[in-house]
């Protein structure tokens, strides 16, 4: 090692061999010329357009053939809306607002396996879902977990009576499990 760095001073003292061409770039001295354009006017027309004319319409009369009908109804309607439109807003029975589509099985999906569960279940006061059990499965426990899944995510408006929120027990859903194509 010692001798390379040593015998390594001699080489960069030789010219080096060969023809070198070294480039420089010359600046021409160049004058712009600049020109004065105006823009052109436009030619004026010969004849001005015509006027537009409005197309006469026949004024309708209101009078004209007029039936005397009554469309008012006599609706008692007791419906508090001091809390605005909401989803509690009022009495009634629970709705389905959110129903989430269950994940196929992929041993019963790559078998071709069909079939359905039937699912009873609560809704709570919130109007979420609890205690959901298997009532019937065709076939048996193939497709269970998958809708009991499912079940656990749906989203219920809650039954509401007087105007406060009630849980409903034994609601039930069927699911269907079907491959398309």
């Amino acid at each position: 090692m010692q001798a390379l760095i040593a015998g390594g001073s001699e080489v960069m003292s030789e010219p080096p061999r060969g023809n070198v061409l070294d480039f420089i770039r010359l600046k021409k001295e160049q004058q712009t010329v600049k020109k004065e354009r105006k823009p052109q006017k436009p030619a004026k027309p010969k004849t001005p357009p015509p006027p537009m004319v409005q197309p006469k319409m026949a004024q309708a009369n209101p009078n004209a053939q007029a039936v005397s009908s009554s469309f008012s109804a006599d609706i008692a309607l007791d419906a508090g809306l001091s809390g605005g439109l909401s989803l509690e807003s009022g009495d009634g029975d629970y709705l389905p607002i959110v129903k989430v589509a269950p994940i196929y099985p992929r041993r019963a999906q790559s078998r071709g396996i069909e079939g359905f569960v039937i699912v009873e279940f609560t809704v709570t006061k919130t109007g979420a879902v609890r205690d959901a059990v298997v009532v019937n499965a065709e076939p048996e426990s193939i497709f269970d977990r998958a809708a009991l899944d499912a079940v656990l995510k749906f989203k219920y408006k809650p039954r509401v009576v007087d105007g406060v929120a009630m849980e409903v027990a034994g609601v039930q859903n069927k699911i269907s499990f079907a491959i398309d194509g």
